[in-house]
C-alpha cells in the first residue's frame, strides 16, 4: 500500500517564529502547543477560564501547560492586564470580520445554522454580530451555547405562547449569566437546566398550595417563592405556613407567611411534626380546645395586646 503524504490546506497563516516552532518542538507537549497556537490565533492575553472552556480542557491543565510555556521563554507576563468583561456589553464587530469568522470558523458555522433553525429565521447582521460576540467574548463553548439558545426559546414558548420566540438581546442576557456562574461545560448546563427544572416544577406545586394558579405570580410574588422553596421546606411545612396565614389575617398576605417561615428557619424547624412540636405559635386553635383541659397556648400577638391593656390601667 502507498502511503499517503499530507499537507496543510491554504488559510489564513498566522506568523510563527522558527524559534518558537523548535521550543515547541523540542517540549514534546501536545496541550501546550495547543494552547500557544490559541494564544497565537486570538492574539489577548491568557485567559485560563476561557482558553480551557474553548480548548475543551479543564482550567489546571491550562494552566500546566501556561507554567510550562513560561519555563520554556514562550510565554511572558503581560505589560497590560487584560480589560475585565464589560458589564452587559459586548464588543463589536465590522462586517469583514462577521463575514471572514462565518466563512473560516467551522465551529461558528454549526453554532450559527443552530441559532437560525431554533429562532425560525436567517440571522440578522445585527444578529449575527450578537452571536459572534457571545461566541468569542464570553468564552462559552459552542455546544453549551447551542443548549442556552434552545433554553431560552422553550423558556419562551412556555411563558408567553407557542410562536413566540426570544430575542438575540435576552440570548445575550442569558450568556451573561450562564459566564459568571462558569458554566462552560455541556455537564455543567445540563445540570444548571435540571436543577432550574426542580424549581421550576416547585413553583407550580407552591402556585396551587398558595391557590394563585393558573395566573403566573408577579415578581415580587415570585421573589417570595423562589425564597422559600429555596429555604429547604418541605410541600407540607408550605401549606401549614398558608394555613396559618389564612387562619390569621384571613388572605394571602404575603410578608405575613414570609415571617412564619422565616422564624422556623431561625428555630431550625423544617418538618410538620416539628413545627407543631415545638413552636407555639403554630399550634392549631380546635373548637375541642376549650374543654381541654390542658392549658391554651396563647398567642404572642395576644400577649403583647393583653400587656398594652395592663400599662394603660
Amino acid at each position: 500500500m502507498d502511503e499517503k503524504k499530507y499537507r496543510l490546506t491554504a488559510a489564513a497563516g498566522l506568523f510563527l517564529p522558527a524559534e518558537h516552532a523548535e521550543l515547541l518542538l523540542a517540549l514534546h507537549d501536545g496541550d501546550a502547543a495547543l494552547l500557544y497556537i490559541w494564544l497565537l490565533h486570538t492574539g489577548e492575553t491568557l485567559d485560563e477560564r476561557r482558553a480551557a472552556a474553548q480548548l475543551g480542557c479543564g482550567p489546571e491543565a491550562v494552566h500546566a501547560a501556561a507554567e510550562r510555556l513560561r519555563s520554556a521563554g514562550l510565554l511572558g507576563e503581560s505589560e497590560k492586564a487584560a480589560p475585565p468583561l464589560p458589564a452587559e456589553e459586548l464588543p463589536g464587530y465590522s462586517a469583514e470580520e462577521i463575514v471572514q469568522r462565518s466563512w473560516e470558523d467551522r465551529a461558528f458555522q454549526d453554532l450559527r445554522r443552530e441559532a437560525e433553525s431554533c429562532l425560525g429565521h436567517l440571522l440578522s447582521r445585527a444578529e449575527t454580530e450578537k452571536l459572534l460576540g457571545i461566541y468569542s467574548h464570553l468564552g462559552l463553548p459552542c455546544e453549551v451555547i447551542m443548549l442556552l439558545i434552545n433554553h431560552c426559546a422553550e423558556r419562551t414558548r412556555k411563558r408567553y405562547g407557542e410562536g413566540r420566540l426570544p430575542s438575540m438581546y435576552a440570548i445575550e442576557k442569558e450568556a451573561y449569566a450562564w459566564s459568571r456562574q462558569e458554566i462552560l461545560t455541556l455537564e455543567m448546563a445540563e445540570e444548571y437546566l435540571a436543577a432550574l427544572e426542580r424549581r421550576e416544577e416547585g413553583m407550580a406545586v407552591l402556585s396551587r398550595i398558595l391557590q394563585i394558579a393558573p395566573r403566573s405570580p408577579s415578581a415580587t410574588e415570585r421573589k417570595y417563592m423562589e425564597e422559600w422553596l429555596a429555604m429547604g421546606f418541605p410541600m407540607e411545612a408550605l401549606e401549614l405556613a398558608y394555613d396559618r396565614t389564612v387562619v390569621g389575617t384571613g388572605k394571602l398576605v404575603w410578608k405575613y407567611m414570609d415571617r412564619i417561615l422565616r422564624s422556623w428557619q431561625e428555630k431550625g424547624l423544617r418538618t410538620v411534626a416539628d413545627i407543631e412540636e415545638k413552636d407555639s405559635r403554630s399550634a392549631p386553635r380546635r373548637a375541642t380546645a376549650a374543654v381541654s383541659a390542658a392549658p391554651t397556648v396563647i398567642d404572642d400577638d395576644l400577649e403583647r395586646l393583653e400587656q398594652m391593656m395592663k400599662e394603660k390601667r
